[in-house]
């Protein structure tokens, strides 16, 4: 330190970084238990969901893939054709709303994931003009 107690190589500015830093890694942190909420959609691993697939519900432009894990249900929408418009993925749970991803998505929608615990759910896909909606399942 030099006179007067100031810092000749900028001591200071290091607190500065270190609470930057930290700052935004608490925003980051806040950010992950926001997409965690229950009846959200959550972002799974590389676009793929957890657990095993249960069930897969094709159809002419697509096939909906529908995975169950500790009581949450994650479902994607793969397109048969890449870039063949607009995706949809729908999850819901028997007495909540559903959880949907929609978009100009190249080859797939989703993941979205529910928690269902033993209650049935309604799951819904598209690509393109092609759709498939399966009713009350999975109960």
């Amino acid at each position: 330190m030099g006179r007067g107690g100031t810092a000749v190589n900028g001591g200071a500015g290091g607190a500065v970084r270190r609470f930057a830093a930290l700052g935004a890694a608490a925003l980051t942190l806040s950010g992950v238990f926001a997409l965690a909420a229950p009846g959200t959609a959550e972002a799974a691993t590389a676009g793929r969901c957890a657990g095993r697939q249960v069930r897969a519900l094709p159809f002419a432009t697509g096939t909906v893939h529908l995975y169950r894990h500790n009581g949450y249900v994650c479902a994607t929408t793969v397109a048969r054709k890449p870039g063949s418009g607009v995706l949809l993925v729908s999850v819901q749970a028997r007495g909540n709303r559903p959880v949907t991803d929609q978009g100009r998505y190249r080859y797939q929608a989703g993941p979205v994931t529910v928690h269902a615990g033993h209650r049935c759910v309604k799951v819904r896909g598209a690509a393109g003009r092609g759709a498939v909606s399966s009713g009350w399942i999975l109960c």
